[in-house]
C-alpha cells in the first residue's frame, strides 16, 4: 500500500450506483461479489474487480424486510467465498449458497422460519464463517437450542446447532484448540468457543446485557489462546486467556475499550480502535497496550468508523465519507493522507467494511461503491 496519496486522494479506477445494505464486498479470483437489495429482491452482483463490468447477475430472492430501529432495509453481511463457492445472509434469514463462477444458485436456508429465529433491531447481521465443510452461522433460534447452527457447505443441511440464546451482528472467527478447528462466538448474551465439527460447547460466559442492546465488534485474537470481545452500551470489554475447558479474565471494563461495531486491529503489539458509538456522539480514535488494556493514547471528537491493516499501516474509513491512511505509532495519531472519495457534499454514510485486494480499495456507501488505487 502506498506511503501517500495524491492531494486529490487515491485514483477513482471505476464507479458503479448499487442497492441498498450495510454489506461489503467480497473479492476473490479477480471478481468483487456485491449483495445488495434492489426494489423488493436481494442479490448477488459479480463484477470484474479491474474495471466494474458485470460479469453475472443472480436473480435474488424477494425480501419484505423493515429494520425495527433505523433506515436500512438490505443485507448486512459481507459475502463468503469458500472451494469455489459463495455464501450470502440475508436480512430476513435467508442462508445460500451460490457457483461463485456462475451464480447458479445450490441451495437455500430460510433460517429464521426453520429456527424460529426473530429478526432482531436490524435484521440478520452476523456474516456466516466457513470452516471446513460447514457454514457456521449465528442464527439466533434460542427456543429450539439453535443459537449457532451449523450447515453442510455441500448441500445446506443442517450438521448441528447448540445454544439457547438469540443472535447477535458479530461474525464468529475459527480457531484451532487442542488440535482441532472450534469457532469462537459472541451471540445477544454469550461469548463461546464451539467445536466446529460436532458443535460441543466448550466453555462460555456471559457478554451482553438485555434491552436495547448490541454486540457487534469481531471477536479479537491477540493470541492463539488469548481473546478480546468488547461492545457498547455499558458493556465493555473482556480480554481472557482460553484453552478447550475455560476462559479467564485478563482485564476487563468499560474505561478503556467499548466500541459499538468497529473491531480492534492488532499491530506491532499494540491495539487500535474507534471507541464508542455511531449513534451517539463523541467517538475517540484510541490505541491501548493489549496486555493491560490501558490507554497509550485517545484523539477525540475523532467520528465513528472501521478500520483495515495493511503493509504496516491502518486505513481508516469513517461513516460521515472521510477515508484516512495512518502510520500506526503507539505514542501518537500519525495521519498520512486523508481524502472524501464521495465528495465534499457527501451526505449518506459507510457503515459496511471496505475491501481491500491486489492495491485497490473497494468502498461502498448505500447508493455506490468505488473503486481505488491505494497501492504502491
Amino acid at each position: 500500500m502506498a506511503a501517500s496519496w495524491p492531494a486529490a486522494g487515491p485514483a477513482v479506477v471505476w464507479s458503479r450506483e448499487i442497492g441498498a445494505g450495510y454489506a461489503g464486498v467480497a473479492v476473490a479470483d479477480g471478481r468483487v461479489y456485491l449483495f445488495h437489495r434492489v426494489a423488493d429482491r436481494e442479490l448477488v452482483e459479480a463484477l470484474d474487480a479491474a474495471t466494474g463490468e458485470l460479469v453475472w447477475k443472480d436473480a435474488g430472492h424477494p425480501t419484505r424486510f423493515r429494520p425495527q430501529v433505523g433506515g436500512g432495509d438490505g443485507p448486512l453481511c459481507t459475502p463468503v467465498v469458500a472451494g469455489g463457492r459463495l455464501i450470502i445472509f440475508g436480512a430476513s434469514g435467508t442462508l445460500a449458497c451460490l457457483d461463485a463462477a456462475t451464480g447458479r444458485r445450490q441451495w437455500t436456508r430460510e433460517t429464521h422460519r426453520d429456527f424460529a429465529a426473530p429478526e432482531g433491531y436490524f435484521g440478520a447481521g452476523s456474516t456466516p464463517l466457513v470452516v471446513g465443510e460447514r457454514v457456521i452461522v449465528n442464527v439466533g433460534g434460542a427456543r429450539q437450542e439453535a443459537g449457532l447452527v451449523a450447515f453442510d457447505l455441500a448441500t445446506g443441511e443442517t450438521a448441528w446447532q447448540t445454544l439457547a440464546d438469540a443472535a447477535s451482528y458479530s461474525a464468529p472467527v475459527a480457531v484451532e484448540v487442542g488440535g482441532r478447528p472450534h469457532v469462537l462466538a459472541v451471540t445477544r448474551l454469550t461469548c463461546l468457543l464451539v467445536d466446529a465439527e460436532t458443535g460441543q460447547v466448550r466453555w462460555q460466559f456471559r457478554f451482553g446485557q438485555r434491552g436495547p442492546t448490541v454486540n457487534a465488534a469481531t471477536p479479537v485474537l491477540l493470541a492463539a489462546n488469548r481473546l478480546l470481545v468488547t461492545a457498547a452500551y455499558g458493556i465493555g470489554s473482556v480480554c481472557a486467556d482460553f484453552d478447550g475447558t475455560a476462559a479467564r479474565p485478563i482485564w476487563e471494563g468499560i474505561d478503556s475499550l467499548a466500541t459499538q461495531y468497529c473491531t480492534p486491529i492488532l499491530l506491532d503489539g499494540h491495539l487500535y480502535v474507534i471507541d464508542g458509538r455511531d449513534d451517539i456522539p463523541p467517538a475517540r480514535f484510541r490505541c491501548l497496550d493489549p496486555a493491560t488494556g490501558h490507554v497509550r493514547w485517545s484523539e477525540p471528537d475523532f467520528g465513528y468508523g472501521t478500520l483495515l491493516a495493511a503493509d504496516g499501516k491502518l486505513l481508516v474509513a469513517k461513516t460521515n465519507g472521510e477515508l484516512l491512511l495512518v502510520e500506526p505509532d503507539p505514542d501518537e495519531l500519525k495521519v498520512l493522507a486523508r481524502c472524501r472519495p464521495f465528495g465534499d457534499a457527501f451526505t449518506g454514510a459507510i457503515r459496511a467494511l471496505p475491501a481491500l485486494a491486489d492495491g485497490r480499495l473497494y468502498l461502498r456507501d448505500d447508493r455506490r461503491l468505488v473503486c481505488l488505487e491505494v497501492g504502491r
